[in-house]
């Protein structure tokens, strides 16, 4: 049977798709290949041909949810570091997000796979993840502060999970959610108190033209 053009593709689309949810919401570990072809809806046979291993597979799942994140953050429609802030904060610090752990990001739920992981996943992983914090760090003004972040947040989701009602899921994330805001907050008013500074320099010693 011949098969349109992209056919492949689509269907290895589907297979990380299907796949990520699955193991986002079991753990790689648990999520043998039989339960993650039945999720993505094709045979053992077509997830070979896809994929030579299950550890390749983990690799293609790492890659491609982080850059869904990327895709997620480069996206954000805001400009001011706080507005910018505020929308991902209120979009990861949620309760949806402590709930349902299929539906989001992968580094709370795989993290602790990938650090017993070889270096080829480790590598695509840092690979990835170092354009997110770039992302950040355009954000926040430089790349320990976007550490800082995005390790909080992270944190404050893997914990929540962690505790055995929403009222104390809630106040854990809440509390990191405020922590953060004020954080920024402190930042801005510091880039704040320097421009005038700046301006007045500038002023000073005009910059030549080239």
């Amino acid at each position: 049977m011949r098969y349109p053009p992209g056919h492949k593709e689509e269907k290895r689309k589907e297979l990380l798709k299907a796949g990520g949810a699955l193991v986002k919401e079991r753990g790689f570990a648990a999520s043998g290949v039989d339960a993650l072809t039945e999720a993505a809806g094709v045979t053992s046979g077509a997830f070979y041909s896809h994929f030579a291993s299950k550890n390749d597979l983990l690799k293609a799942l790492v890659e491609s949810e982080l850059r869904a994140s990327n895709e997620m953050w480069a996206a954000n429609p805001h400009e001011t570091a706080a507005e910018w802030i505020g929308y991902e904060l209120d979009r990861y610090l949620c309760m949806s997000h402590v709930r349902h752990p299929e539906a989001g990001c992968v580094l709370p739920t795989l993290g602790a796979e990938i650090a017993r992981a070889d270096g080829e996943v480790k590598e695509a992983y840092a690979r990835e993840l170092a354009k997110g914090i770039d992302i950040l760090a355009q954000r926040l003004g430089d790349k320990d502060r976007a550490w800082a972040f995005l390790c909080q947040m992270v944190g404050a989701i893997l914990l929540a999970r962690t505790m055995p009602d929403q009222k104390s899921q809630r106040a854990l994330i809440e509390s990191s959610k405020r922590f953060l805001q004020e954080a920024v907050g402190g930042l801005n008013n510091a880039a704040s108190m320097q421009k005038p500074a700046s301006a007045k320099s500038k002023r000073k010693n005009p910059v030549p033209r080239q």
